[in-house]
């Protein structure tokens, strides 16, 4: 069987880190260098599972963690923000032991990936972003006015005791996920009800309405733009050209970076890797097979 033929998603076993007395879900496969997957906003290790068994099959030790506050980690009620996360990734790569790690991470995943990179190369030996975020919310000069004044009274009533919880339930139901997953995807056949339900499931779990307003008014975090001169390893960087979300003009910032390389993906949308997954595990062993 070809590296491309392992598509086909197989069960995952997770596994349990303490960290700072959370817990931690992480899951991890084959032998060789350390990758270390990092999911986006609501999803979970799953968002992974026509990636890790080809990646692993290809010589890597692959590693995919459920950041706090998603999939099935601990919920708790604190702050989140792109430095929380920062810190318990460090941790676990500490923790691990893993050595020089190539982090690979889709949509806040991989602005996470960016930030690890830039300020922490001692960990790093390079990073893939897939369709990565700019900040972790819009910053305020991102918006016309107009958009910002909804956005700051959306903001409001998703922290308010009274109507979050509601407007949190509406979000999550099966069919508010599979129609937004149709604005992202472009791949329809990725649509599936086991992704549907990946992504549901999680959002049944106590604590899980905090998680989400905290997220949705926490700060923006550092720009690409400020981190990239501090990148000092390769990066690639894969663009689903018509991602609604994070148009692909964002790959632009990138290219003051020498040492990325940047390829789009056609005919695809946010999440490439769980897309196109026949496209993009070659890519990304291409890529590794030449890294120092």
């Amino acid at each position: 069987m070809t590296l491309e033929q392992l598509v086909s998603p197989i069960p995952l076993e997770t596994q349990t880190w303490t960290w700072q007395g959370h817990q931690i879900h992480y899951t991890v496969m084959g032998t060789g260098r350390p990758l270390l997957l990092l999911h986006g906003f609501g999803a979970s290790i799953g968002h992974w599972r026509h990636n890790i068994p080809v990646l692993a099959a290809g010589g890597y030790r692959v590693y995919a963690i459920d950041l706090l506050g998603f999939g099935s980690s601990d919920k708790p009620a604190v702050v989140y923000s792109l430095d929380l996360w920062q810190e318990l990734v460090r941790d676990f790569c500490v923790e691990q032991a893993l050595g020089p790690t190539v982090f690979v991470g889709n949509s806040i995943g991989g602005l996470l990936s960016l930030l690890l990179l830039a300020q922490h190369p001692e960990l790093s030996a390079g990073a893939v972003l897939l369709n990565p975020a700019g900040g972790l919310n819009h910053r305020p000069d991102e918006l016309n006015l107009p958009l910002r004044l909804v956005m700051g009274v959306f903001t409001r009533l998703v922290s308010s005791p009274l109507f979050g919880p509601w407007i949190f339930d509406q979000v999550r139901q099966k069919s508010r996920i599979r129609k937004t997953l149709r604005q992202v995807y472009r791949n329809t056949e990725a649509i599936t009800d086991e992704l549907v339900e990946l992504l549901y499931a999680p959002s049944c779990d106590p604590g899980a309405q905090q998680v989400f307003a905290s997220i949705l008014t926490a700060p923006a975090g550092p720009a690409p733009v400020d981190l990239l001169p501090l990148v000092q390893h390769p990066l690639l960087v894969l663009w689903g050209e018509a991602d609604p979300w994070t148009p692909i003009q964002g790959a632009a910032v990138y290219r003051q970076n020498p040492q990325v390389e940047i390829v789009p993906i056609p005919q695809t949308g946010h999440c490439p890797h769980d897309e196109r997954p026949d496209v993009v595990n070659p890519l990304i062993l291409d890529w590794l097979a030449n890294l120092d």
